[in-house]
């Protein structure tokens, strides 16, 4: 049993690696990629410790029930988007500062999604193991929140390559945090405000998944035009 939980973890984030590894025109070396997926597996710890930390502050720690829409708003920017985004892309730049291999616009999306599908692939273990209804679990993740993880490292790594390749502009250099941060904050906040009341939870659950939707086609827009400029 406990091997078929795993792979139904590690199922999804594996497949969106080898998508975006599939997209590249020129494949990066294994080495390097497998070390961008790492440093998303490593930073899942601190950014737990940090996410428990602000958690407790705001809230009081402990099991919390959103009683309103500016409670669960804040949890999801200030406890999990910002500090989630701002560790992936502390990691992307770990990875990419002496990387003679990112040569190409396209191959920040590609960094950027090794990084955010290891944190993912990491985050998807701990929720699958922890819940007693670990299958309905793993198939609502695998639809929404790995490629959630997927398409908010899609954004950042498009940024990130515009920076450093196109204009190294304060603008690209606020975008490539600002963007994910958002669009995983606004995700968050709609699949967390579900709790908050049942007809708050339907409108929330139906703006998720129309959110959804639009995210991953910006983000498929993202990874043709880096593709373009090849």
């Amino acid at each position: 049993m406990l091997h078929i939980m795993l792979l139904a973890a590690l199922l999804p984030p594996a497949l969106l690696w080898l998508y975006i590894w599939k997209k590249d025109p020129q494949k990066e070396p294994t080495r390097w990629l497998v070390k961008a997926t790492l440093w998303g597996v490593a930073i899942c710890v601190p950014v737990a410790i940090v996410e428990l930390a602000i958690q407790g502050i705001l809230f009081g720690g402990g099991d919390i029930e959103f009683t309103n829409l500016f409670q669960s708003t804040a949890n999801a920017f200030l406890v999990a988007a910002i500090p989630e985004e701002g560790a992936k892309l502390l990691a992307l730049w770990l990875v990419l500062r002496k990387n003679p291999f990112f040569d190409e616009h396209f191959d920040g999306i590609v960094y950027a999604v090794c990084v955010g599908l290891g944190f993912a692939a990491i985050e998807n273990v701990g929720y699958v193991f922890s819940e007693e209804d670990w299958v309905g679990v793993a198939v609502t993740r695998s639809l929404l929140a790995v490629p959630g993880h997927y398409a908010f490292a899609v954004l950042m790594g498009y940024y990130y390559a515009m920076y450093h390749f196109v204009e190294r502009s304060t603008k690209n250099a606020v975008l490539m945090f600002l963007v994910p941060m958002m669009a995983h904050g606004i995700y968050d906040t709609f699949a967390m405000s579900a709790a908050v009341d049942p007809y708050v939870g339907v409108i929330c659950f139906l703006a998720l998944i129309a959110f959804c939707v639009k995210m991953h086609r910006v983000a498929y827009k993202k990874i043709v035009a880096q593709i373009n400029r090849h």
